[in-house]
Parts: structure tokens; sequence; C-alpha cells
């Protein structure tokens, strides 16, 4: 037997023992605040922080956002990185930031490349998920909107959940990512983010709509790179837009054969406050934005339009916090 195909096997016997599942150390807490929390399941524990927008009121659904921090990053520092709190405040939705462990990664990075994590059902997706369903069972959530977003390797791990659990997440953000299985191993990601990945994107887009169960659904997603981020190959941004392009491709119809084209409808430019230029390429497919994708000129590694007080802000780009919201918006089940 496989190690994957093991790995699926306990998968499936995890499923008896849900009842073991734990939050530790976390209670509804008023708007306005911080909650701190830990989620376990047999894959392991992490932490995590949930912030309660100002206004929140029980029994009143409010979309949720996922925010998916960087390697070398916590959820405070993403949190202050791109200001998701005060956009949460002002246009009232919770925020979710789970916490990669240093004893998971030393420089808590999500652990993308490994295939424990590139399943539906497993690893630390199923984490991340299980976090999601304990907000739900504590804070009324709008289930028809919930997003997730991240930052470099937070948004590779955003790529495989919108891949694994399209059934869970309306919309995400890959900024400065990877698309899913870009890497299937730790030389292979190293590969990957210095060249881009050896693998087809029309492969891995197979591959991504198959992770959910091969659904009849479209999977709404925003890619934001720059043009100089010498991390994470800007080619890697390109790869993303293909394989959600041909993900979609079959989860509108369940085939191959272009019912959603790879040509983008629209091709806008723009230039930030802070003076970035950038390109926008619009993908839509039944008068539906589905795709879009910011390619911002001159900027490395970083969040666009960040507070410069944290690490891998970029201030002189868009707001990427706004960019993010308003697309997520537009999508609900």
């Amino acid at each position: 037997m496989s190690v994957l195909r093991k790995v699926r096997t306990l998968s499936r016997a995890a499923v008896g023992l849900c009842a073991l599942f734990a939050v530790l150390g976390a209670a509804p807490a008023r708007a306005g605040a911080w909650v701190y929390g830990s989620y376990s399941n047999i894959w392991g524990t992490r932490g995590f922080q949930l912030w309660v927008p100002t206004g929140y009121q029980p029994g009143e659904p409010l979309p949720l956002v996922v925010g998916l921090h960087g390697c070398l990053q916590n959820p405070d520092q993403f949190a202050g990185l791109t200001r998701l709190n005060a956009k949460a405040d002002a246009e009232r939705f919770l925020v979710l930031y789970p916490n990669q462990a240093l004893y998971a990664n030393a420089t808590q990075c999500w652990n993308f490349m490994f295939s424990s994590n590139q399943e539906r059902g497993i690893g630390e997706p199923s984490l991340v998920v299980g976090m999601v369903d304990w907000v739900k069972g504590h804070y009324a959530v709008d289930s028809r909107r919930v997003y997730v977003g991240g930052v470099s390797a937070g948004a590779v791990m955003t790529s495989i959940l919108m891949a694994c659990y399209s059934d869970v997440f309306t919309a995400g953000m890959v900024g400065a990512g990877a698309m899913y299985k870009a890497a299937t191993t730790a030389s292979g990601s190293l590969y990957a983010m210095t060249f881009g990945s050896i693998y087809s994107p029309d492969d891995r887009g197979h591959d991504a709509w198959a992770c959910s169960g091969k659904p009849r659904r479209k999977v709404p997603v925003l890619v934001v790179h720059g043009t100089e981020d010498d991390v994470v190959n800007p080619i890697n941004g390109q790869q993303t837009v293909r394989q959600f392009l041909q993900t979609n491709d079959y989860g509108d119809d369940g085939a191959d054969n272009n019912s959603v084209s790879n040509s983008p409808a629209r091709v806008t430019s723009g230039t930030s406050p802070g003076g970035r230029k950038y390109t926008v390429r619009d993908y839509v497919s039944g008068g539906v934005l589905l795709v879009q994708q910011y390619e911002i000129q001159g900027m490395g590694h970083a969040w666009p339009g960040g507070d410069n007080a944290f690490p891998f802000a970029d201030p002189a780009g868009p707001d990427g916090t706004t960019l993010m919201w308003d697309f997520f918006k537009q999508h609900s089940r």
C-alpha cells in the first residue's frame, strides 16, 4: 500500500474519531476583540486567533475571512501587515487567523509542499477547516460567504484549500504564492519558487477539481503578484491563474472543453497612490468575474499597500486588503 493510500485510509478512519476533536482555551468574546484558541485533530494541533469585529451581534450571520500568514510571520504580524481587522470592523466580517506551529516548521511556513497536506481531509488543511467549523459553531457565520486569502506560504495553502475544499470556501486570494501542487517535495518547492513549477497548470487544474470530488462548481480566485518578486518567481502567479481557469473549466460542466476561456475578457491598467503601476486581467464566465490577476510592476515579495512597520510590506502598492475584500464580496454561494 502506498504512503498516500495509507494516509487516505487513516483519514477515513478518522471520521469515527471526530468526537475526539477539540478546541481548547477559546470562548466567545465581545465585539471588537480577539479570541485565542487551539484546534486539534489526529493530524496535530495548531493555535488560532479570531477577530470579532466591532458591531458583531450574536444571531446575525456575518461573512468569515480566513487569513493565512507567510513564513516568518504569525497572526498578529499578518493582521498588522494587512490591516485586515480594520477592514473587518468597517465592512463587518469575522477574521480567523490560523497559526503555524514552530514545532511543525521552524520558520512558521505552512508545509504546502508535502503530499500529506495536499489532499482533502488530512494534514494542515484539515486543521484549518476544523477551525472554520469551530467558528461556525460558536458565532453567527454566513456559510455562503466564507473566504480564504494569504501571502507567500499562506497563499500556497490558500490554493490547496480552494482546490480541496471548494464546498467550504466561496472565493480565495493567492498573494505572492503558487498553484495547487506546484511542488510535492521540499527540494521541488525550492525549484518551483525559483523557476516556476515543473508541473503543467492544466494537469494541476484537473487535480484541483478532483480534490474536492469533481464538483459542478466554479472557484473564484484573485491572484496578486509583483513583477520583481525574488522569493517566489512571478511565473508562479501566471501558473496559478492558468491552473484555476482549468479547474473552473472542469467545474462548470465536468469537461475540458474551454467553456471557461484562458483569455481575459478585460485588461486594464492603473497606478496606485504610491506610484506602483499595475495591470489587471479579468477572466469572466457567465457574466461573473471568476479569476482576476493583479500584476504589480516593481513590487517584490510583499503584500501590496501593507503597513511598513511589519515584514513583507510594500506601502507603495495598491491596497491589497481592499483588492481582496472587493473581490470576495462579489461572490456568494
